[in-house]
C-alpha cells in the first residue's frame, strides 16, 4: 500500500472505496450478467474495469480503463463465453493505473486456472512480497492482489482449497475475494467482515457481489451475506458449502459503508442505507441544531442525510446546490486551481433559494476540506447570509489501511485543527460532526463503548481491529491497494 499517494479524485476531497466485485456461476451468458453487475457498482471504482469467464475448458479475460459501459459491448462480451464469470471495478492508487493492476487477476497455476476479484487491502502484503521474492516469486503487477495468487501457488497442501485456506491464513487487513477454478467459484471475507459481500440466487445460478444493489438490477434474489471469515465454494453443479476456516470471530465491518460507500438503495448488514443516513441527519440535528432558515444538501452525498436533518428540526430542505451530472471524471488533476474550477463545474449555487437566507449545509465528510471551503465560498457568493455546516460522520482523523483510499494522516484536516480551527479554515459560522455515538445509534447500535466496537472505526477514532504490519514496519516499496 502507498501511504503516501494524492488524492485522485476530480475535487480532491472525498473519500474513495477501491473497488467492488461480482461473480456468478450456473448462468447463461454469465459474462454478461456480470457486466450488467458491475455497472450498478460503478459508484466503487470508475478507473478500470475486468471480466474473466470460463468456458469449461479455458479461461477468457477482457480488461480495460473506464467505465463498464466504455470497455464492455455486446462485441467484446462475446469473446467471455461459459456459465461462471466474474468481475472487478477499481480506483488506483499512485503507479498502481495501468492493465497489469487491472483484475480480475489470473494465473496457471499447477492445479489449473486461477482468477482473483479483490476488493479491500492487505495489509502485511508488502511484508510477504518481501518473502516471495526472495525464494523466486516473479510479480507481474504491482497490486496486493497478486500476492495471494503467489501463496497458493506455492502452498504445499493437496487440494486448491487447502491451499486457498492456507494463502488467506497468512494475510492481514480486510478482503472480500471471488474466485474462478476449474472447480468452481470461492468467495470469501476477511475474519472481521471489514470488506463487505452478499450472495444472492438467479434461476440456478450463485451471484456474488459488494452490494445488493447488484441484485436488483440484474434481476436475483438475496439469500445472505457471506459471514466474516466464511468461504463459500459452489461447484458446477450448484452444490454450495460453507466453510470456516477461522472459526468464530468477532465482526467489524467498515462503518463508513453506512456513510458513504454504498449506494443508498442498498442493504448492508440487514439495514437500508438510505434509511440509515437519514436516521444518521436526525441524530446530528439533535445533537448539533442552528439557527436557521432552510437545510441544503451537497449533493449527491449528503442529500439523505440532509432529509433527517430538515425532518428531525422541522427546517425545510431545498435544493440550494444543483449538480451536473454531465462532467466527465478528471482522474489526477495537477493543482488546486484546476480542483477548484472542477468544483465549480459539478456544483452550481440556486441563487433563488440561497440568496438571504441562513442555511444549514450537509455533507458525509470532510477530508482535507477543500471542496467544503469552496462550496461554502459558492454559497456567500450567492448570497447566504449565515452559513453553518453540518457533517453526517465523525472528524476523519486517521488513515485507512484496508481498502479506502485516504491520504497520510499529516493530510487529513481533522488530524491537524480543532473544529472551531475547521470552521475557520473552511469559511463557515459553524461547524459540527455527529459523534461516534450518534453514528452507531443510527445504524441501530448502542453507545460504540457499550462493549466490544460493533463495527471498523478506525477512521475515526485509531481504532484498528488487526495488526498493520506493513505500516509498522515501514520499509520501502511499492505496492497499491486491490
Amino acid at each position: 500500500m502507498n501511504l503516501t499517494h494524492p488524492f485522485r479524485d476530480a475535487d480532491g476531497d472525498k473519500l474513495r472505496e477501491e473497488c467492488g466485485v461480482f461473480g456468478v456461476i450456473g448462468a447463461q451468458e454469465a459474462a454478461n450478467i456480470t457486466a450488467a453487475g458491475l455497472h450498478s457498482l460503478q459508484h466503487r471504482g470508475q478507473e478500470a474495469v475486468g471480466i474473466t469467464s470460463y468456458s469449461g475448458s479455458e479461461f477468457h479475460s477482457h480488461r480495460g480503463l473506464g467505465h463498464v459501459a466504455q470497455v464492455f459491448n455486446p462485441r467484446t462480451l462475446e469473446t467471455l463465453p461459459g456459465t461462471m464469470a466474474s468481475g472487478h471495478v477499481r480506483y488506483s492508487t499512485t503507479g498502481g493505473s495501468g492493465l497489469r493492476n487491472v483484475q480480475p487477476l489470473f494465473a496457471d497455476l499447477a492445479a489449473g486456472g486461477f482468477s482473483i476479484a479483490h476488493n479491500g487491502n492487505i495489509s502485511n502484503a508488502m511484508t510477504l512480497k518481501r518473502e516471495l521474492v526472495s525464494k523466486g516469486s516473479i510479480f507481474q503487477s504491482t497490486s496486493d492482489t497478486e500476492v495471494i495468487i503467489h501463496l497458493v501457488a506455492t502452498s504445499r497442501y493437496p487440494t486448491l482449497l487447502d491451499k486457498f485456506i492456507d494463502a488467506l491464513r497468512m494475510v492481514e487487513g480486510g478482503y472480500a475475494l471471488i474466485c474462478s477454478t476449474p472447480e468452481g467459484m470461492m468467495a470469501c471475507r476477511d475474519p472481521l467482515g471489514i470488506r463487505p459481500l452478499v450472495m444472492g440466487r438467479i434461476g440456478d445460478a450463485i451471484v456474488f457481489a459488494s452490494e445488493t444493489v447488484a441484485f436488483d438490477v440484474i434481476g436475483a434474489e438475496f439469500i445472505r451475506a457471506v459471514e466474516p471469515g466464511e468461504l463459500v465454494q459452489v461447484d458446477f453443479k450448484g452444490t454450495v458449502s460453507s466453510h470456516r476456516p477461522f472459526g468464530t470471530t468477532n465482526a467489524r465491518p467498515c462503518i463508513f459503508e453506512h456513510v458513504y460507500f454504498s449506494r443508498p438503495d442498498s442493504v448492508m448488514d440487514g439495514r437500508s442505507v438510505y434509511g440509515v443516513r437519514k436516521q444518521i441527519g436526525m441524530e446530528l440535528a439533535k445533537e448539533s441544531p442552528a439557527d436557521a432558515d432552510i437545510v441544503i444538501p451537497v449533493p449527491d452525498s449528503g442529500v439523505p442525510a440532509a432529509i433527517g436533518y430538515a425532518q428531525e428540526s422541522g427546517l425545510p430542505f431545498e435544493l440550494g446546490i444543483i449538480r451536473s451530472h454531465y462532467v466527465g471524471r478528471t482522474f489526477i488533476q495537477p493543482g488546486d486551481a484546476a480542483r477548484h474550477a472542477d468544483v465549480k463545474r459539478k456544483h452550481n449555487a440556486n441563487r433563488a433559494i440561497v440568496e438571504g437566507k441562513k442555511i444549514i449545509l450537509i455533507d458525509d465528510s470532510i477530508v482535507r476540506g477543500t471542496t467544503s471551503l469552496k462550496i461554502v465560498e459558492m454559497m456567500r457568493d450567492a448570497g447566504a447570509a449565515e452559513v453553518h455546516m453540518r457533517i453526517a460522520s465523525p472528524p476523519t482523523e486517521y488513515s485507512c489501511f484496508y481498502g479506502v483510499d485516504t491520504p497520510e494522516r499529516s493530510k487529513l484536516l481533522a488530524a491537524n485543527m480543532d473544529i472551531q480551527a475547521m470552521a475557520d479554515f473552511i469559511k463557515a459560522d459553524s461547524l459540527a460532526f455527529v459523534s461516534i455515538d450518534g453514528l452507531y445509534r443510527a445504524v441501530g447500535e448502542a453507545d460504540r463503548n457499550n462493549g466490544c466496537p460493533q463495527f471498523c472505526d478506525a477512521c475515526f477514532t485509531g481504532d484498528y481491529p488487526t495488526r498493520l504490519t506493513d505500516f509498522e514496519t515501514r520499509k520501502p516499496g511499492k505496492l497499491t491497494i486491490a
